[in-house]
């Protein structure tokens, strides 16, 4: 009798408890999302099939996705204070699922709308669940900002170590490569709506009251002010910020859309997709130690972290052999996941929780620059490496150099921050 009443508590707790709710339906969400970080599955077939072996143009598929989810996220957001999280989310995944499901009809006769189809309605799809269901748990959960963060962004990075190979069986399933991509593209079309659907149902806002409540039980010190999203643009943090984050992504973005072929150009092609599966994984594990890390050290302080180990990493790329690749890569990983878990938090300690899934929208739109940017210069140097992969090497001492930079305007922004607080 007493197994059942305390099933039956932690049944009704869960029913009771919206912001628990919410939590779990974004984790969902966020692990559907995730298919975005396996582009190098894709890479090599849409290339061949698609763009006639050239990188840059498959690669540019990718980057766009990136950049346009960043676009999405401002307007998701905004719509998301207008209406509700509940009916932007599900729109997104709509949204994301019909250019999932056109992308399958592409053909090398016009291979562009696959840039319009998978990359920009993807995008902007991905944009509209993105920040808004990180904005709506941090609202549940106000004092623990940075795990709760990591909690959902890194489901996002392991959305990727779970559809490695699911979707690598559906390639080989309906084809192989450079054939079986676009019914796969089909078949998660059906995976992004029906997850989006049913999530969505179960998102929430907190009360207007309960932000206040949540922080002054947990003696937290609110925000003095709520930044609207022009306020905000006001501001140099923003531009310094945001800047940050489009240098800091480069490397981590690099690794991310040409993982497998750096394996295969390194001699292991029968394990290459070990290096897929290693950046997502450890880019998932990334979100989550390090969110948790930056409630501990602060989030500027661990960006300079991170920062700092990714700019040392990316000038390993060319040294690595044989499977001490697929280390670096995962190191790489960890280090980029987070970065994407500690700018979410960083924007809500820096302009409020009220407006946060639009200003992280406009602070995305640095990450969305960086994305076309880092593809375009991978993607050149490994049409460079066609036949030797050190020639790519210069691409990952761009990305170093834009980790360097980058610490810089976080120190810059430590400095305003610590005069604004009178430190």
């Amino acid at each position: 009798m007493n197994e059942k009443q305390d099933l039956k508590n932690k049944n009704s707790g869960l029913q009771s408890n919206p912001g628990l709710r919410a939590l779990f339906a974004a984790i969902a969400i966020q692990l559907t999302l995730g298919v975005a970080y396996i582009w190098s599955v894709f890479q090599t077939g849409i290339a061949n099939n698609l763009f006639k072996g050239d990188n840059a143009a498959a690669g540019l598929t990718f980057s766009l996705l990136l950049a346009t989810l960043t676009i999405g996220s401002v307007i998701g957001g905004k719509l998301a204070v207008k209406y509700s999280t509940r009916i932007v989310v599900f729109t997104g995944g709509i949204i994301l699922s019909i250019g999932f499901f056109l992308a399958s009809f592409v053909t090398a006769n016009q291979p562009w709308l696959l840039w319009i189809t998978y990359g920009i309605m993807g995008g902007v799809g991905m944009g509209f669940t993105y920040s808004t269901t990180i904005a709506c748990a941090q609202k549940w959960y106000p004092h623990k900002k940075g795990l709760v963060t990591g909690i959902i962004v890194s489901a996002l990075g392991f959305g990727g170590v779970i559809f490695t190979p699911i979707v690598e069986i559906l390639i080989k399933t309906f084809g192989g490569q450079s054939a079986g991509e676009f019914k796969t593209f089909m078949v998660l079309s059906a995976v992004f709506i029906t997850v989006c659907t049913i999530g969505s149902f179960f998102l929430k806002n907190p009360p207007a009251d309960y932000m206040a409540a949540s922080t002054a039980s947990a003696a937290i010190a609110k925000p003095t002010v709520e930044y609207t999203p022009s306020q905000m643009l006001k501001t140099s943090k923003f531009y310094l910020m945001t800047g940050a984050l489009f240098l800091a992504c480069m490397g981590g973005l690099m690794m991310i859309g040409f993982a497998k072929p750096i394996a295969v150009a390194k001699g292991l092609e029968a394990t290459a997709t070990i290096g897929v599966l290693a950046v997502s994984m450890f880019n998932s594990m990334g979100r989550l130690f390090w969110g948790m890390v930056s409630d501990k050290l602060g989030r500027k302080n661990t960006i300079i972290i991170l920062l700092s180990g990714n700019a040392v990493l990316s000038l390993f790329v060319n040294a690595a052999e044989g499977y001490w690749i697929y280390i670096l890569i995962a190191l790489i990983g960890l280090f980029y996941g987070g970065l994407l878990s500690n700018f979410p938090s960083l924007t809500a300690d820096l302009f409020g929780a009220k407006h946060m899934s639009t200003n992280y929208g406009f602070v995305l739109l640095g990450f969305g620059a960086g994305a076309i940017i880092s593809s375009q210069i991978a993607g050149y140097f490994r049409n460079v490496a066609i036949n030797d992969i050190s020639l790519m090497f210069p691409a990952f001492i761009i990305a170093s150099c834009c980790a360097v930079a980058a610490i810089v305007l976080m120190l810059i922004l430590k400095l305003i921050r610590k005069r604004e607080q009178g430190i």
